[in-house]
């Protein structure tokens, strides 16, 4: 019975995984290719702020591969470590007028998202994972992924 219960629990455990990796690179990877499709206007309105069009494309770039790789499983560590820093930046470098109700709800909110952010960082992206599919099997010591040295 303890090892039904423990297959259970580890099987919900992981579509929770899923699930909030998920929920935490939609506004990553949306925002992502809305910036890219919009880039001109972006541009503009970035440099009204100050921001320069290299760190618009490195924003476009980091929200979209790290994201992605949240997403499906696949150094999500990694990227989550990037966004959850990405976020406190934004949170610091933008969201500082606390006069104003809309900023200081950014700011919470990018504060929120990176605490999620190094959870799955520590955490890991779990068993329904690219990581985890690409990870040899017990007794397999053959390379199943290439950029598994990564």
């Amino acid at each position: 019975m303890d090892k039904a219960l423990a297959i259970q629990n580890a099987t919900i455990e992981n579509v929770v995984l899923l699930a909030s990796r998920v929920l935490l690179a939609w506004i990553f990877v949306h925002e992502g290719v809305f910036l890219a499709t919009n880039f001109a206007a972006a541009s503009a309105s970035m440099a009204k702020t100050g921001v320069p069009m290299l760190a618009l494309v490195a924003t476009i770039g980091l929200q979209l591969i790290a994201g992605i790789a949240i997403a499906v499983g696949w150094h999500a560590r990694l990227g989550a470590a990037a966004l959850g820093l990405f976020c406190l930046a934004t949170a610091i470098l933008f969201h500082t007028n606390f006069a104003n109700r809309n900023e200081l709800l950014h700011f919470e909110k990018d504060l929120a998202i990176a605490g999620g952010m190094f959870v799955l960082m520590l955490r890991g992206a779990g068993g329904y994972s690219v990581e985890a599919y690409a990870k040899p099997k017990d007794g397999d010591s053959r390379w199943q992924w290439p950029l598994r040295a990564f």
